[in-house]
């Protein structure tokens, strides 16, 4: 399970450290294989590899109505490998599909992460603070 901020930097060839809290089970439970791939929020999803391949079967199940959708998942999907180093690199096309500069923000989602542009992230929760919270979390509490 995936939790947590991670504030990180870009190198200068768009590669990015994965913090060692996650290296070591990135590395050794999936050998480093990654896929990354866009969201329509504006941020980029990283998966180990074998939980990608289940969500990527279920979408190219989609019917013909949600092409649009299959075009952002699976037409933007990168498969990645963490080097020695512990960095993946990210691809350009992702990068500039979702505002990505140097500043970044990994945040564990589970069984996944989301990559934002630390800038980008701030006004989404911002305005999501603003909005208010859903009421479907009405019942919620801690």
């Amino acid at each position: 399970m995936f939790q947590g901020p991670s504030a990180l930097n870009l190198d200068a060839k768009g590669r990015m450290s994965i913090p060692a809290r996650y290296r070591d089970a990135l590395s050794e439970r999936y050998q480093g294989q990654i896929t990354l791939t866009r969201h329509p929020d504006g941020c980029l999803l990283l998966f180990p590899r074998p939980t990608w391949e289940s969500h990527r079967e279920q979408i190219a199940a989609w019917p013909i109505q949600a092409r649009d959708w299959k075009r952002i998942f699976l037409g933007n999907a990168f498969d990645v490998d963490m080097d020695s180093a512990g960095r993946i690199l990210l691809a350009p096309e992702l990068r500039n599909a979702v505002g990505i500069q140097r500043d970044i923000m990994l945040l564990g989602m589970g069984s996944h992460f989301e990559i934002w542009d630390a800038g980008r992230l701030a006004e989404n929760e911002a305005n999501a603070k603003a909005a208010g919270a859903p009421d479907v979390l009405n019942n919620f509490t801690f």
